[in-house]
């Protein structure tokens, strides 16, 4: 990994914990940067999550010191979820670096979409019965498994169509990525898909940004950070693609 290629994935993390923090999507951005950074796709999709678990470790213990339990209560959708995610991470690790880079190139215009039209929070609404939120987790939890970037632009919507309060569904949002990220990363390690190397470069700049995030109080802030999201997505994503 030459400076250049550190440089690219410290700023890189910084962006996506930031736009994590603020507004959700941040992996749209570091997988493709692992990629530039010479990481093949499957093996940057499984070095991502070093940085992800690391945020997701940091926001839980965030909601725990204001006592906010994302824990509690979250058996009827952590199960499906940790399920979805070994399905998930286990069959993406099938598919060749190139056929990966693709998909995931594609897999970015929804996310973009996602970033401009943001899920609202269904608070008020009648819950879900509990055969459909087990199955939407499910496949919210093979997502993660598979891909992960921008799992939680949709989270909280669903969580809050499941029953949860806002607040508690905040806090059992970033339990799932930390639990689905815990679950997939070990498949990811043992089929040889993290370059630690990168990995843990990418992984400091994930929580100095989530930090930046946090205190990044200004008017628009949310407002800037998506339009920056947004061309940056764009541009990696042609070049996943191959279109320039």
């Amino acid at each position: 990994m030459t400076l250049w290629e550190a440089l690219l994935l410290i700023g890189g993390g910084l962006a996506a914990g930031v736009i994590n923090t603020m507004a959700g999507g941040g992996s749209a951005l570091t997988v493709p940067l692992l990629v530039l950074a010479g990481v093949p796709g499957n093996q940057a999709n499984g070095s991502n999550r070093v940085g992800v678990l690391a945020a997701s470790g940091a926001a839980v213990a965030s909601f725990r010191r204001a006592g906010v339990d994302g824990l509690k209560d979250a058996t009827p959708v952590l199960g499906p979820a940790v399920v979805g995610s070994l399905v998930g991470a286990f069959g993406i690790s099938r598919v060749t670096d190139e056929t990966f880079e693709t998909i995931f190139g594609f897999l970015l215009i929804p996310i973009i979409i996602l970033t401009i039209f943001k899920p609202k929070p269904a608070v008020g609404s009648e819950p879900w019965p509990v055969a459909v939120t087990a199955v939407v987790f499910l496949c919210i939890g093979m997502y993660g498994g598979a891909f992960q970037a921008g799992v939680g632009l949709v989270l909280l919507a669903a969580l809050t169509r499941a029953g949860f309060d806002l607040v508690t569904a905040n806090s059992v949002k970033v339990m799932i990525n930390l639990i689905v990220t815990m679950i997939a990363l070990p498949v990811f390690i043992v089929q040889g898909d993290v370059v630690w190397a990168p990995a843990l470069v990418l992984a400091a700049g994930f929580l100095a940004g989530g930090w930046f995030g946090a205190k990044l109080a200004v008017r628009g802030g949310e407002r800037i950070v998506r339009i920056f999201m947004i061309g940056a997505a764009l541009f990696l994503a042609g070049r996943l693609i191959g279109w320039w």
